[in-house]
């Protein structure tokens, strides 16, 4: 794992899967429209759709931007995926939406989705080009798993191919992303087990 001091570096706490309220609606607006399942060969676009959108943010929000990292398939070289950015943004206190999300907003992403009860999660949508920008609080348990298993794919071919398996599989008869993502638990699970162990780590829920 690189060495960004935002990350957390707690081996239980990265183990440990949290599963949110139960009883919470993540959903601001209401459960946007469904979107079809595609999955497209990997793309250098997506590296450079990223960058832009990146220094964007960065322009937006200076210094309250901790850090911008791309996370998730498409920014995995060679891996198949659905043609969404995935961005994790840290900032210092997600709660004060009043920081952050006018200035986002201004760059045309909406708040989709709030989840005070896992990690104090936001998840701003950005319709053109399609990026999803998810906020988290330093020291997050969940953005040091997106680097991990980032940084595990990009350097280890034979899961790379194993997880694009699964993309493929997974999206075979299903209507929304959330069942998608479902379908593919099991094999995230079992990568990041592979990950963990390669650190030495145990224990891992």
């Amino acid at each position: 794992m690189n060495h960004d001091p935002q990350l957390c570096t707690d081996p239980c706490q990265i183990m440990t899967f949290a599963s949110g309220d139960p009883g919470e609606n993540p959903w601001v607006r209401g459960r946007p429209p469904q979107e079809a399942i595609t999955i497209q060969p990997w793309s250098p676009q997506w590296a450079e759709q990223f960058a832009t959108a990146r220094d964007a943010i960065r322009t937006a929000l200076g210094d309250r931007a901790l850090a911008v990292a791309h996370v998730g398939s498409t920014a995995v070289p060679m891996l198949a995926a659905k043609p969404v950015i995935d961005i994790d943004c840290i900032m210092a206190d997600p709660e004060r939406e009043d920081t952050y999300i006018p200035q986002l907003a201004a760059l045309g992403y909406w708040l989709s989705v709030r989840e005070r009860g896992w990690y104090g999660h936001r998840m701003l949508r950005h319709d053109m080009p399609r990026l999803n920008l998810h906020v988290f609080g330093p020291a997050c348990p969940e953005h040091a798993r997106h680097i991990l298993f980032r940084d595990w794919l990009r350097t280890h071919p034979d899961d790379r191919e194993r997880y694009a398996r699964v993309k493929e599989h997974a999206r075979q008869g299903v209507a929304t992303v959330q069942e998608y993502n479902r379908n593919k638990q099991d094999v995230i699970h079992a990568i990041y087990q592979r990950i963990f162990a390669d650190r030495g780590w145990t224990g891992a829920a």
